[in-house]
């Protein structure tokens, strides 16, 4: 066995009471740092970038904590003074509960049955105590009810986006991998037309805000803007199926239909695509670095909005006014702003480390954008210069939406999650994925249905389908 040095040994105590000491030093600043505590009014009054309802839900859960505590140190109290009577009693007989010599049995015996109960209610009473703390955190995690609601088969290949009609009847549409869209009855989950038009993979699928018509993107380097007419199938009688085997084996191409648009400008693969407000224009995402605007009705190019340094992501109109996002690969979203034909400007928007798969507008004037650096950020268009609301997850986020009425933010994760947050970034809940239900592979997208009572939220991924949510929300939930 080797033998330590005399002076290495003793090199090695000195530093370990070196340790030792700068250790207790630690210990003692930081507790008198904690006895010197702030109070409330100060708190409040010191400036922060927590939202204030944030803010005021820390500091209230705060208190209730200080609260618990301050009850358990009280209980604590009259238990110590329980036992300096009963050592007081024993004292008296020549006995103590903490260690003499004890002569009788039966003494013994009554001051260890002693001890144990006061042991018992002391542990008891601190579990309880903690418990009550520790229910009152779990409580602001679990606020949203999810059920898997239908499932909608059909692609032969992994499906990229999702979309919702503006207009009734209101259908789901799909974008998948085996180059073709599919129309979907979200009631009976059957496929009502399916587009083929297309001669690369199909990224991105939008509705048109007032008439029945669809924008596609693809990786042909096309966008197409087809004319679709759906009929929600009706209750047949069950010997009679020819009206559902034909609505759900309907499908066209930019061959058979003359009422298909073809937009061509891109050099690279076209990601994404959406309407302006109105529906008079549409806009475009490129890997060849540039979006698109386009006149629908004659198919021009009016602009072309270049300035990113990597490939495009993903791009997004405003709901009510003339504005785009754009998302890319170099870790940046940009704002183009069109309401003054004559000024066309942009901001760009440094707030990620890897890249922006996606950025959302949202009614009350947010951009929500998600990187696959893990993370979501909410912004306030009127001030950008630092998130609002910052969430962190376990995983990189694909293309998220916000729904309009519930103000809820959905995330669809490279490790086949879903999880729901408010918009002061508080998770609500995290959607089923058992092996019976959920996704198997990467979710790549989530879109709302705020007109649908049943099923209200829409996910897709790689596993070739598409499935529909309930997502109850508490009315109490809703209000604050």
């Amino acid at each position: 066995m080797p033998v330590e040095g005399g002076s290495s040994a003793a090199a090695r105590q000195a530093k370990q009471k070196r340790k030792s000491h700068s250790l207790s030093i630690r210990r003692t600043n930081s507790t008198e740092q904690d006895r010197t505590g702030l109070p409330r009014d100060l708190l409040e009054g010191q400036e922060s970038k927590l939202p204030q309802p944030l803010r005021n839900n820390l500091l209230d859960l705060f208190g209730q904590i200080e609260r618990e505590f301050e009850t358990l140190y009280i209980e604590n109290l009259e238990l110590r003074r329980e036992i300096d009577t009963l050592n007081e009693r024993l004292a008296a007989d020549g006995q103590t509960v903490d260690g003499g010599d004890l002569s009788r049995g039966a003494l013994k015996t009554k001051a260890s049955h002693s001890t144990s109960q006061l042991s018992q209610k002391l542990k008891t009473t601190y579990k309880a105590s903690t418990s009550k703390i520790v229910s009152s955190f779990k409580a602001t995690t679990s606020r949203a009810v999810c059920q898997l609601v239908k499932e909608y088969v059909g692609h032969r290949d992994g499906i990229w986006d999702l979309g919702i009609t503006r207009i009734h009847p209101v259908v789901l549409g799909t974008a998948s991998a085996d180059h073709s869209a599919m129309l979907w009855s979200i009631e009976t989950g059957k496929c009502l037309l399916k587009y083929v038009g297309h001669a690369g993979s199909v990224n991105s699928i939008k509705f048109h805000p007032t008439e029945q018509m669809a924008l596609t993107a693809s990786g042909d380097q096309t966008a197409h803007i087809w004319r679709y007419m759906v009929q929600l199938p009706t209750p047949q009688p069950v010997a009679d199926i020819s009206f559902e085997y034909f609505v759900q084996f309907f499908e066209f191409s930019d061959k058979d239909e003359g009422d298909v648009t073809t937009l061509k400008s891109h050099q690279g693969v076209v990601i994404a695509a959406d309407w302006l407000v109105g529906g008079k224009q549409v806009v475009t995402a490129s890997w060849d670095r540039t979006a698109n605007l386009y006149d629908v009705e004659t198919s021009d190019l009016v602009h072309t909005l270049t300035g990113h340094d990597q490939e495009l992501t993903h791009c997004c109109t405003h709901p009510t006014q003339r504005l785009v996002v754009t998302s890319s690969r170099d870790t940046t979203f940009r704002l183009w702003d069109f309401r003054d034909p004559s000024i066309h400007s942009v901001n760009v928007f440094q707030g990620h480390t890897d890249t922006v798969t996606s950025a959302v507008f949202t009614v009350a004037d947010n951009v929500v954008s998600g990187s696959d650096d893990r993370t979501v950020k909410v912004w306030d268009l009127k001030n950008m210069r630092s998130p609002i609301a910052t969430i962190r997850t376990d995983s990189a986020v694909n293309r998220i939406s916000v729904s309009v009425s519930q103000r809820i933010i959905a995330l669809p994760h490279d490790n086949r999650q879903v999880r729901l947050f408010d918009m002061t970034g508080v998770r609500l809940a995290r959607l089923p994925r058992t092996n019976r239900q959920g996704h198997r592979r990467m979710v790549c997208c989530s879109v709302w249905c705020e007109d649908n009572p049943t099923c209200n939220l829409f996910t897709c991924g790689f596993d070739r389908q598409a499935i529909g949510w309930n997502i109850n929300i508490p009315a109490l939930l809703q209000e604050k």
